[in-house]
């Protein structure tokens, strides 16, 4: 199949026309737009174009309002808590990541719950881009459900994940990103469009067995990423995402790959740490020796940096879309 190769610019520019067209306000059509080139440039293709039908469909349902505007109140000197309004995740993250650095460098921390939220894409990327205003940053998010507590086989869990940034004097951040599952759903929905079986311990079917029918797997559960241990790490994304932030719990949350239902109303959590609010000035060398001794061994990397790569060959070498992709984006 024929794709036709787009600079990040005009993907972005053309993204955000598609989503203004569907109804969304421009600014939210545009904070949408930067998220997904974002995600494609990284190679990150499940949070990109990928996402952009069902996002689509979210907007002409009514199952996300695109003319949301995200409000932040201040109930404590540390915390920003920002109502999304039921619109896209993206602009409630903008104004997070907008109004953290200068709180967390007033109180040492910042913390925003950010609730009636949606997909909020790569967290990793929300973590760089407060490790870039240099604070060491944890993104938690809930999501629709997908994981069974550990012996059980009902739902309880979404595949929530975790992110992580610090900053690095003279070099990008580095990152951590993962979700609680052993391999994302995207994985899954990519094998039932062409047809393909899974391989066994990524999910289970509904009775809770292994299965290798993506169509079982997408109506049962995920498997956790070290099994009793990553349904444990998802009970605490679930904890700090949902029932500290006021959102809802997985298992009462629509889905995000379509239009259908209510709004999910999920949510996320930002911490912002100051590293110089700690009582010592010790981060940056701290920091230092711990990278040298990773990247002085042969094979070795620090996290996040393989996104480094692919985004500067996306940035020179531009985005390949597909013919449907392009259908979407011309109306």
């Amino acid at each position: 199949m024929s794709k036709t190769i787009l600079s990040l610019a005009t993907l972005e520019a053309r993204l955000t026309e598609a989503f203004a067209r569907a109804g969304a306000a421009r600014p939210n059509a545009a904070s949408v737009a930067r998220a997904l080139v974002a995600a494609e440039a990284d190679g990150l293709q499940g949070h990109g174009l990928t996402r952009l039908a069902s996002y689509l469909e979210m907007l002409h349902s009514g199952k996300v309002d695109g003319s949301a505007v995200p409000k932040g109140t201040r109930p404590r000197p540390a915390v920003l808590s920002i109502d999304a309004a039921q619109g896209f995740a993206y602009p409630a993250l903008d104004l997070a990541i907008d109004e953290l650095p200068a709180l967390a460098r007033q109180q040492g921390i910042g913390v925003a719950p950010i609730r009636r939220s949606n997909h909020c894409g790569v967290a990793g990327h929300h973590a760089e881009r407060l490790a870039e205003a240099g604070l060491v940053a944890l993104v938690f998010a809930n999501t629709p459900s997908a994981i069974a507590p550990w012996g059980g086989s009902e739902p309880a869990f979404g595949t929530n994940p975790i992110a992580f940034a610090a900053p690095l004097a003279g070099r990008p951040p580095a990152v951590v990103d993962l979700s609680v599952s052993k391999v994302a759903r995207g994985n899954i929905i990519a094998a039932k469009r062409k047809g393909e079986p899974i391989p066994k311990g990524w999910a289970l079917n509904a009775h809770g067995h292994e299965t290798t029918d993506p169509d079982a797997a997408l109506a049962g559960t995920m498997v956790p990423m070290a099994d009793a241990k990553g349904a444990a790490l998802a009970f605490v994304v679930e904890v700090l995402a949902a029932c500290l932030v006021g959102a809802n719990l997985a298992f009462e949350a629509s889905t995000f790959f379509d239009g259908k239902g209510p709004p999910p109303e999920t949510g996320q959590l930002i911490i912002a740490i100051d590293p110089a609010g700690l009582g010592h000035a010790r981060f940056a060398e701290r920091m230092a020796a711990l990278c040298a001794r990773i990247e002085a061994q042969d094979g070795a990397r620090l996290p996040g940096a393989r996104r480094l790569s692919l985004r500067a060959a996306s940035r020179r070498d531009g985005i390949a879309v597909g013919a449907e992709t392009l259908k979407l984006l011309d109306g």
